[in-house]
């Protein structure tokens, strides 16, 4: 199977698998907000809530993500961190459902994580919300 490349960086993923070994490796959700770029429903996922120390992973790949420091209440229903961990994430353009917005993604295995606002807190400024789905918190 060919790699999956992204329009931002145009390279292969490191972890690559077709789908029916997703499909065996993660849940029906994930399946569908990792490998088919669904969203989950807002208020359904338990970590928009998990307020505790320790690092959110990728759901399919176990990358570290994002770490407990940067994550913050957006009010929105999902969580939402103001920036990932160095190198884990990559972005591309999304114009589906009419409008322009920027996906981020997994950069190891190319799983959907959400999308990246200009509308979050200091320092940077950005918003990271993300499908809890695509995500496991891994306590320090």
């Amino acid at each position: 199977m060919a790699s999956k490349k992204t329009e931002a960086t145009n390279h292969p993923f490191e972890i690559t698998k077709s789908e029916d070994e997703w499909r065996k490796t993660l849940t029906p959700e994930q399946f569908r907000v990792l490998r088919q770029h669904g969203t989950e429903r807002a208020g359904t996922s338990p970590l928009d809530k998990e307020h505790g120390k320790g690092t959110f992973v990728c759901a399919a790949c176990d990358l570290p993500l994002f770490a407990s420091e940067t994550k913050f209440d957006s009010g929105t229903g999902w969580p939402s961190f103001y920036a990932p961990i160095a190198d884990a994430v990559e972005t591309s353009i999304d114009r589906s459902f009419f409008m322009t917005r920027v996906e981020v993604h997994c950069r190891r295995c190319g799983g959907h994580l959400g999308h990246v606002f200009d509308d979050g807190p200091a320092p940077t400024g950005q918003r990271y919300c993300m499908n809890g789905v695509s995500l496991k918190f891994e306590p320090a």
